[in-house]
């Protein structure tokens, strides 16, 4: 048999495991698993690219808003409000019945859309008017959803219909079409 050219093993220094080199493949072995665990992809559903939008405004103001409402001196007060995103630009709009501070009676409701102010601090605008006054209504209920605003409206049929005790009830709802609000629901109201 002929002797190998390789040298022995034996006589190789790093060929012998010390503590030391076992010390150091662990701190390396570990330095490459925290590293990795650093550069994971973000969560699920991430996605890369731009920065995303800003966050929506916050719905307008409803109190401090200037109402297009005939008071006579007396206060106007917002009975109702809700708010939601009825033009689809991302930013809600608030819906606001309000009605002259009479002190005693029931004094007819005014339904509003209003929007942000031109800077944050000026007041919120009416930019709508989905119930004058001059109907001598009120809102029994009010809600936004899906982009709809939805009212229980109520009315009386005569005028010797005593103003505590409305006798008409109508459900009806307006939509943002075509750069106004278009009201649908019954044409005429049913009885309480």
């Amino acid at each position: 048999m002929q002797p190998s050219a390789a040298p022995d093993l034996a006589d190789l220094a790093h060929t012998h495991a010390r503590p030391a080199h076992w010390l150091a493949t662990a701190t390396a072995t570990a330095a490459v698993v925290a590293l990795a665990g650093l550069l994971q992809p973000g969560p699920a559903g991430a996605t890369a690219g731009p920065a995303t939008a800003p966050a929506p405004a916050p719905a307008p103001e409803a109190t401090g808003a200037d109402y297009p409402l005939e008071c006579g001196g007396l206060p106007v007060k917002v009975a109702k409000r809700a708010s939601g995103d009825l033009d689809g630009d991302g930013n809600p709009e608030t819906v606001a019945v309000v009605h002259c501070e009479a002190g005693s009676g029931t004094p007819p409701h005014a339904v509003y859309v209003l929007t942000r102010g031109k800077d944050e601090s000026a007041p919120a605008r009416v930019v709508a008017t989905l119930v004058e006054p001059e109907l001598h209504q009120n809102v029994g209920a009010l809600s936004v959803r899906d982009g709809a605003v939805r009212a229980t409206l109520l009315g009386y049929s005569t005028l010797d219909v005593p103003r505590c005790c409305p006798d008409e009830k109508e459900q009806v709802s307006w939509r943002w079409q075509g750069g106004s609000f278009v009201r649908s629901g019954p044409a005429d109201a049913r009885g309480v």
